[in-house]
């Protein structure tokens, strides 16, 4: 038996605590505080384990928010983003995805029930094509529809594009012009321009400073949810922000 406790201390005094979210004094302070509650409750390892998750979470939460609120403007208003929704909600999202993500598609309609059915939330995407070339071609693609038709247009293909199932190449994007009856030679010109390049570089740069991986990701108001989220779940979220904000 003390041997098992040993072993679960090392690994727990060794495991990584989000240097990247942490301040090296926060992370000595808080590993000084894992050493002493282990060692007062030797009796209850796996009592102490569930402790120790919950304050891991709630620091890893307080980063997050600190992060939040570092990178508000970029998250919120850098002026180049899709705002749909209602663009004066009381509650902002914003998520991060790649068109050819399949948890991003999953995502889709859910969030689009969301936000239409609720009617008071402001929403934000940001393209982060992780996911290869197609992933960037898609991005560049809705992108520089945005700069060349505006934001309904880009709605649109923004929808097309979560919904579209096959490869995606320079062929399918130019039949996509055609049915919609887009300039499909100034979308290509836009493509390749400092302004779409920009952007997607901006995007992920925000992605890596908030600590995103992975796509969906999802800021909700002052919370940070990295991973795919059901429509329940997201509901839920909205109404304690309310009621918190209340």
């Amino acid at each position: 038996m003390l041997f098992r406790r040993t072993l679960a201390l090392m690994a727990l005094l060794g495991a990584p605590l989000s240097a990247q979210e942490m301040a090296d004094a926060e992370r000595d302070a808080f590993r000084a505080e894992v050493r002493a509650y282990l060692l007062e409750n030797q009796e209850g390892p796996m009592d102490a384990i569930a402790v120790l998750e919950t304050r891991r979470e709630a620091a890893e939460a307080q980063s997050d928010q600190m992060l939040l609120s570092t990178y508000n403007d970029a998250l919120f208003s850098d002026g180049h983003s899709y705002v749909g929704g209602n663009p004066e909600g009381d509650i902002t999202i914003v998520e991060f995805m790649d068109y050819r993500c399949g948890y991003c598609k999953r995502a889709f309609p859910e969030v689009a029930e969301l936000v239409e059915n609720d009617g008071n939330i402001r929403y934000i995407i940001k393209e982060l094509p992780i996911l290869g070339e197609q992933s960037v071609l898609a991005a560049r693609y809705a992108m520089s529809v945005k700069n060349i038709a505006g934001d309904d247009a880009y709605k649109t293909i923004h929808d097309t594009l979560m919904a579209f199932r096959g490869d995606v190449t320079d062929a399918s994007l130019s039949e996509l012009s055609d049915i919609f009856g887009y300039d499909h030679a100034a979308i290509q010109s836009e493509m390749s321009s400092e302004a779409v390049t920009t952007t997607l570089a901006e995007n992920q740069r925000l992605a890596q400073q908030l600590n995103i991986t992975g796509t969906p990701s999802f800021v909700f108001a002052d919370q940070m949810l990295r991973g795919y989220v059901p429509l329940a779940d997201m509901q839920a979220l909205v109404r304690a922000h309310r009621e918190n904000a209340g």
